[in-house]
């Protein structure tokens, strides 16, 4: 898990917004890979709160059961999961692609993934590796630089243009790789003109050897409600070789997802 993405709204204008629970789901998030366990100390510092209120959220989240503590030290426990589970099983577009993305993974011999938009980042909702091809293992639930990705590029773009600036102005940009870009402008031109041509090609510019093409899952109202990828070394395919072979498969799940009966 990890930290909440982008501002939280300003709860000093809405007294409907409860700041309990706002603190208790940013200790929550803040346990992750880097922190599977932190002391009161920890999560206080983490999460920006006293030392009082954290030690009364992870007091409420151990009696929920949601954390355990062993001595000085909380952790997560499994019921975190059903908080995922829940969401996952709301996205029935999930279960629709993963046969198709098994297959066209097989075929193509590259790895296929579906993710969801979450503020700056996104979200793996879907994952058939065919290789190892990025130094970081990815899996259901790792979060990734959506402004640098091809999953977050093509589904950015159906956000209006003051949001994506929002978002945008909220990122650190950083140099991934040479390739990375880091111009604002260029960086809202490059989400705009994907959204036109309906999909988005991103060429080393997260990890250098890594070039992927993704295309947007589109509700029945034409929204954006996830993005599918192919991703291959850049030593195996080309760009042009992955507009010509890799887009019309994809092109071609996402529109039979967006087809299938929609549940009632």
């Amino acid at each position: 898990m990890m930290m909440p993405s982008g501002p939280r709204p300003d709860d000093g204008h809405d007294k409907e917004f409860m700041n309990t629970l706002a603190k208790g789901l940013d200790v929550l998030s803040a346990f992750g890979k880097q922190r599977p366990a932190m002391t009161l100390s920890d999560a206080a510092a983490v999460a920006n709160l006293s030392r009082a209120t954290a030690r009364r959220v992870l007091r409420t989240l151990a009696q929920l059961g949601y954390v355990v503590q062993d001595g000085r030290a909380f952790s997560l426990t499994p019921r975190v999961l059903e908080l995922g589970f829940a969401y996952l099983s709301g996205q029935d577009w999930i279960d629709r692609a993963l046969p198709m993305m098994k297959e066209v993974s097989e075929q193509l011999g590259e790895s296929c993934s579906g993710s969801i938009l979450q503020g700056i980042e996104i979200v793996y909702v879907a994952r058939v590796p065919a290789r190892r091809i990025m130094s970081t293992a990815l899996a259901v639930g790792s979060r990734l630089p959506a402004f640098h990705t091809s999953l977050g590029r093509a589904q950015l773009g159906y956000l209006d243009g003051a949001e994506i600036w929002r978002r945008l102005r909220s990122v650190p940009i950083e140099p991934y790789t040479p390739y990375t870009i880091t111009d604002m402008q260029a960086l809202f031109d490059r989400v705009r003109a994907d959204r036109e041509q309906g999909f988005s090609i991103v060429d080393e510019e997260l990890e250098q050897g890594l070039r992927s093409i993704a295309v947007p899952v589109l509700d029945r109202t034409g929204q954006a409600v996830g993005a599918i990828n192919l991703s291959a070394h850049s030593t195996r395919t080309t760009r042009n070789e992955m507009r010509e072979k890799f887009l019309p498969e994809l092109r071609a799940i996402a529109q039979r997802i967006s087809q299938a009966p929609q549940p009632i």
